[in-house]
């Protein structure tokens, strides 16, 4: 297998765990016989400082023409003050509404020996295994007309959806229910919005397709309030672009390290970004103090989804699981009886676990 990778560092540590996803993949080339082809382009607060935009053209070419792409993070306080259209995050909105990528896929599942950094209890947070299915090129973020008026004293924004957005979106969170645990939640506020009611009605719909998949419905205040007393009691949760994007980052912290989150953002043919749920942290920026897990499970995403490489996805994500249980740490982890590293010792240490487990040696080999 060859394939093209375009890496998208951003800004803030960014860099440093898009460098970690890299050697990932090159460990998995050199064990499986695959051959991936790596470019490097700018994006975000990076790609405004070089080129005056934050999606520059020729990164978006590139990513037209690769079959993944990898991106780090974007944003920082140093661009706060820009006018909207100079800010790092319409990169990443402007390259998911390129690429067509409207399906945003967020697992949300513990590590045991991280669950104590959890601002829940044990016993809350112990079985939740999610996902989080958000529709991601419509809805408010991107309909028309979105403007301030009267001389500034006035807004709007405008929630827009078409029939197609919807069912596309509703489509995928059934598959990956069926695939999962049969459970599906559509969240909505159809108890208020004409967009809700029309996603609701869509659901009903095709719920018909998929006889094994028990659905409910639930309106968005309810959900958040259940995500936080009784995670567990969800499998799939599918939603629109705005209530996605406030309750994955409500989930994102049940488990206690928001460090450990992946994500996948994907159109119908399969292609994908894929990117960790952390930001830029550019306090940390530099230092190799960033944790690369999230990223490294994020390239465990791309080579299950985008390459179709099941078997190397599983030995990447076993390899995050070994350090782990071995008691390795970056410093936002806080492991209990643990040995701290920074982001260097943590990705060799992963290297070195995929290398272990593909030539069936003794799991303890990797700390050798």
């Amino acid at each position: 297998m060859n394939k093209k990778i375009v890496l998208l560092p951003g800004d803030g540590i960014g860099v440093e765990v898009i460098e970690s996803a890299k050697q990932v993949l090159e460990a998995i080339s050199d064990e499986f016989n695959h051959t991936f082809s790596f470019e490097t382009h700018a994006i975000g607060g990076a790609a405004i400082d070089e080129y005056g935009t934050p999606l520059p053209d020729e990164t978006d070419q590139a990513c037209q023409k690769a079959d993944a792409v990898l991106l780090g993070a974007v944003g920082g306080p140093k661009w706060d003050q820009n006018p909207s259209h100079l800010r790092p995050e319409k990169g990443l909105l402007g390259i998911r509404k390129s690429l067509g990528l409207f399906a945003n896929l967020r697992p949300i599942q513990g590590f045991e020996n991280l669950l104590h950094a959890s601002p829940l209890k044990h016993e809350v947070v112990k079985d939740s295994d999610l996902l989080i299915v958000r529709e991601l090129t419509g809805g408010l973020y991107f309909g028309t007309p979105s403007e301030r008026r009267n001389n500034g004293q006035s807004v709007v924004d405008t929630l827009a959806y078409d029939r197609e957005e919807i069912e596309r979106i509703v489509e995928k969170a059934f598959q990956a229910a069926s695939i999962r645990r049969k459970q599906l939640t559509s969240v909505d506020k159809a108890n208020v919005l004409e967009s809700s009611k029309l996603w609701r009605e869509i659901v009903e719909e095709k719920k018909a397709d998929y006889p094994d998949v028990q659905v409910e419905h639930m309106l968005v205040d309810a959900a958040a309030m259940k995500l936080i007393t009784n995670p567990a009691y969800f499998d799939v949760i599918v939603t629109e672009n705005m209530f996605g994007d406030i309750l994955s980052d409500e989930a994102s912290v049940l488990t206690g390290s928001l460090g450990m989150l992946p994500s996948a953002s994907l159109r119908e043919d399969g292609f994908g970004l894929y990117e960790p749920v952390h930001g830029s942290a550019p306090d940390i920026a530099g230092q190799g103090l960033a944790n690369p897990l999230a990223m490294i499970l994020s390239t465990a995403l791309m080579l299950r989804h985008s390459l179709h490489l099941e078997h190397e996805a599983n030995v990447v994500e076993a390899a995050v699981q070994e350090v782990l249980d071995n008691k390795y740490h970056t410093g936002d982890l806080n492991i209990r009886g643990g040995h701290k590293v920074g982001t260097e010792k943590m990705t060799q240490l992963v290297v070195d676990c995929i290398k272990s487990n593909n030539t069936t040696k003794s799991i303890m080999s990797c700390y050798a």
